[in-house]
């Protein structure tokens, strides 16, 4: 999945530099993450500001494959799965 998380990412980045929330969850969708273990931030402040870079996360066993956009740059990483089964603490997209 690191992988289909770095391409798919890759790809929307050289395309959007700071693609919204929802191009990215149909990206990841499309290339075969499953809807269900997906998890995508927000791309908006609390306050309607972009935010500085979006990230996507998905379950893959008990880790999770998170990859993050940034100024038209992706980073992946592999992290633990949180206690309650999610990547993410907090709103999502």
């Amino acid at each position: 999945m690191q992988k289909t998380m770095s391409e798919t990412l890759g790809v929307v980045a050289s395309g959007t530099p700071k693609p919204e929330a929802e191009q990215v969850r149909q990206a990841l969708t499309a290339a075969g993450v499953p809807a269900a273990t997906l998890e995508v931030s927000a791309g908006r402040t609390p306050t309607g500001l972009d935010a500085d870079s979006i990230e996507a996360a998905a379950v893959q066993g008990k880790d999770c494959v998170i990859g993050q956009i940034r100024d038209g740059k992706v980073t992946i990483a592999v992290l633990p799965v949180l206690a309650g089964g999610k990547c993410f603490v907090g709103p999502q997209a």
